[in-house]
């Protein structure tokens, strides 16, 4: 039999323009061996290469207003939020979901992942505000095979062994025994994707197994189930950095929505590299 071995590994927070290639092998150097799995946060690799956007130069349509103040005040915080089993403080800050900044965030929903996607509570289309400072938001890679590809690349070169890449996101992937599908937009091939928040829906109502969605796999092949194992494995390791939601980072800082810092996200450990590694017993 064969268990895993799952390390987070420290980096310091990466901010905009960071070379997350060196980072990345700073982090896991003298610690690693030919075929073990590198398995990289998306959201940090976003961050690293600049794809954020400021909310606060946003201008709302009247449909993201729409959405805003009813969507998320009532149909969420009155029937979708009970029917999808959310925690009861998420349902509260539904209810009193606050519409200048969330009219914005919708705003950029729309235009970046589309309607089915903005109608979700959070992290529409892969879009996520948690762990970042001010009003920023971060985009998902639409190339996240070519960067795993450059990393395993990079770490060959620099380290001088083989290592399989694995870029995850935490946005889920539900599993119906062998059927998996996730409202993320371009998981790892052999992941279904159903239109935004009806994947959301069904795999909350249902109960459905959920764990984070691989978006790249370089190196190796493997079954989806497997590599569902290995990310889930990474994200516990990993833990959460500020917070969940943004609405877990104020809190923790004591400030509002758009009240986080850079100097404040730098004082937290940073995990975005988690090493996996088998071992037969």
């Amino acid at each position: 039999m064969r268990k895993l071995y799952v390390e987070a590994v420290r980096t310091g927070l990466w901010v905009p323009g960071e070379n997350y290639l060196e980072r990345i092998a700073e982090a896991i150097e003298g610690k690693v061996s030919d075929g073990d799995i590198i398995v990289v946060s998306e959201k940090a690799i976003c961050v690293a290469r600049g794809l954020l956007i400021n909310e606060e130069n946003i201008k709302a349509s009247w449909l993201a207003r729409f959405i805003a103040r009813f969507w998320m005040r009532f149909i969420w915080g009155y029937f979708l939020g009970i029917l999808c089993r959310l925690k009861r403080e998420n349902i509260e800050r539904l209810r009193n979901y606050p519409f200048r900044e969330g009219a914005a965030h919708k705003e950029v929903a729309l235009r970046y992942a589309g309607f089915l996607h903005a109608l979700m509570w959070g992290s529409e289309g892969g879009i996520d505000g948690s762990n970042l400072p001010y009003a920023y938001v971060c985009l998902p890679l639409k190339n996240a095979q070519l960067i795993a590809e450059e990393i395993r690349a990079y770490l060959k070169k620099r380290l001088g062994i083989n290592l399989i890449v694995m870029i995850v996101d935490t946005d889920k992937t539900y599993s119906l025994k062998s059927f998996h599908f996730t409202h993320r937009l371009r998981p790892l091939r052999g992941i279904h994707v159903l239109p935004g928040i009806i994947a959301y829906i069904i795999g909350r109502f249902l109960k459905l197994k959920r764990r984070p969605t691989p978006i790249a796999l370089a190196g190796a092949t493997m079954s989806v189930e497997a590599a569902l194992t290995i990310a889930n494995a990474a994200e516990k390791a990993r833990g959460f950095g500020a917070g969940r939601t943004v609405w877990d980072m104020a809190e923790r800082f004591g400030v509002s929505l758009t009240g986080v810092t850079w100097s404040m996200l730098r004082e937290l450990e940073h995990k975005p590299v988690v090493i996996v590694k088998f071992f037969k017993f």
